[in-house]
């Protein structure tokens, strides 16, 4: 079993299990830190959207932060009950496991949200296609984050607010042109 440990917040410091799976890979700590560094300590008040939640952390640290409500959205059945289980363990009432593939959720969930983790396989080519469809599921002055194994392009109805790099690791905050 894999951990990751959360980072900030009232779950500061619990651990996160697991299980190997192909493509799933957490997002750094360091990766993370600047994430929540570029949306603010806290996200009191928020709802939030991991799509591809892997292990969850993304979504688990914006529960940790006081996030409103958290969905977490996974396709793979054990990684599925990897993230029911930590949320039962973490007592987190307000995180929501879906296990439904990322494209399919969005297709027929009609829920608004303030920030969206948008973390696919990075050998999948979802990105063009979800920021698509994304304007509908975000909430007014709403944010995605994006997370990528390569270079990301914006396309034009969307504008890169902050961005970096680590290692391998290509991430970016966007919100839509206003």
């Amino acid at each position: 079993m894999n951990k990751v440990r959360i980072g900030a917040g009232e779950l500061r410091s619990r651990i996160i299990c697991f299980p190997d799976a192909q493509g799933l890979r957490p997002t750094p700590d360091r990766v993370r830190e600047t994430l929540f560094n570029w949306l603010g300590q806290t996200l009191h008040g928020r709802s939030c959207l991991d799509l591809f939640a892997g292990s969850g952390a993304l979504g688990f640290e914006a529960a940790s932060r006081g996030a409103e409500h958290v969905v977490l959205v996974e396709k793979s059945l054990p990684v599925f009950r990897a993230l029911k289980e930590n949320a039962v363990k973490l007592g987190c009432a307000k995180v929501t496991v879906r296990h439904q593939d990322g494209l399919e959720f969005l297709s027929r969930d009609e829920q608004r949200f303030d920030v969206i983790f948008l973390d696919p396989p990075f050998q999948s080519d979802y990105l063009p296609g979800l920021l698509e469809v994304l304007p509908k599921h975000l909430a007014d002055k709403g944010v995605v984050y994006v997370e990528s194994g390569n270079a990301i392009e914006v396309p034009s109805n969307w504008r890169a607010l902050k961005s970096g790099r680590a290692g391998q690791v290509w991430y970016q905050l966007i919100g839509l042109n206003e």
